[in-house]
């Protein structure tokens, strides 16, 4: 028995121990915002290119002559995706749902061949969720996470890139059968810190209040959250939806970009017919890597003092940021 957190100590975990996420979460669409029109989803194209790179000649003369000569390749002809504002858009919008889970749920499996000492570590760990919600620690890591939705930080990239970012968070319910939406806040984003959890506005401690309330299962309500984004420059920026992994990629294929929807059908129906650019879907940001964004809150890691930058909650403190 630990008598610092009054857990029993287990000397062999079972064989089975799963847990699962405490949230539901949507993809974050992005938008070109008009003033005389609906939204319009921004398309991703896919296009060729034709750049420069860096070759590095060789060490033998016939290299060097060559590259003295300019007669080697330095062309660069790739296929890439891009997305980019509406010429015509005033404001990009990006928008996504957010819901918290009950933590009482979290334990999926706990089998091992000792039946009694499985039974010990569930027993344990309902003890600890029950003493988990009425906390100190829940309120600050629900608080942590209303932050970094209120600051932005789930833009990535496109945060960089904005002049002013106004983040609205609605509460999604239903009333005697009936969906409503109601705001609960609305936020400055580029005036949040993001590397610092204290000092919270009354707006992110009610945002904070309905979260931890979702963790605790006290409210099955969801979150609606935008981001109204107004750019640096007028005309279709490049704006940075989420980016995919793709094994073996053809040759010359540069940057797949994530999309939803479909692609569009090719403009001829002539087999091998010449196209120089496609919709393939439409931009948006994965679940994944908002998340990401918004479990950037630790900062209880030994080295925080010396670099100042909140991590991701990871059970090692694994981060790509801070490895060596």
């Amino acid at each position: 028995m630990n008598e610092k957190t009054g857990l029993k100590t287990v000397k062999k975990l079972p064989g089975v121990l799963s847990f699962s996420r405490r949230h539901v979460i949507t993809d974050g669409e992005m938008f070109s915002r008009f003033t005389d029109r609906d939204d319009e989803s921004i398309p991703v194209i896919r296009h060729g290119i034709r750049g420069t790179q860096n070759v590095i000649p060789g060490k033998g003369k016939e290299s060097q002559k060559a590259a003295a000569k300019g007669e080697r390749e330095v062309s660069n002809i790739q296929i890439t995706e891009t997305a980019k504002l509406d010429p015509k858009a005033e404001t990009m919008v990006v928008r996504f749902g957010l819901s918290m889970l009950d933590i009482a749920e979290a334990l999926d499996a706990c089998v091992g061949k000792d039946r009694g000492e499985s039974d010990m570590i569930r027993a344990t760990i309902d003890d600890f969720v029950s003493r988990a919600k009425d906390s100190e620690g829940l309120v600050e890591v629900a608080r942590r996470y209303a932050r970094n939705i209120a600051n932005a930080r789930w833009l990535w990239r496109n945060r960089t890139i904005a002049s002013t970012i106004e983040v609205t968070v609605s509460r999604k319910y239903v009333d005697n059968g009936k969906d409503k939406v109601e705001k609960i806040a609305t936020f400055d984003a580029k005036t949040i810190p993001m590397n610092s959890f204290d000092d919270y506005s009354d707006d992110e401690k009610a945002l904070g209040d309905e979260i931890a309330a979702q963790l605790k299962g006290e409210s099955e309500d969801g979150l609606i959250v935008e981001a109204l984004v107004t750019m640096r420059t007028d005309g279709n920026v490049e704006v940075f939806p989420s980016q995919n992994y793709v094994e073996n990629k053809p040759k010359g294929f540069a940057r797949p970009l994530y999309k939803i929807g479909h692609p569009e059908a090719p403009e001829t129906k002539t087999p091998g017919a010449f196209t120089d650019t496609r919709v393939m879907g439409y931009a948006a940001l994965r679940d994944q890597k908002i998340f990401n964004a918004l479990r950037t809150i630790d900062t209880w890691y030994p080295s925080f003092d010396d670099t100042g930058l909140a991590i991701a909650v990871e059970p090692m403190g694994a981060s790509l940021g801070m490895q060596e």
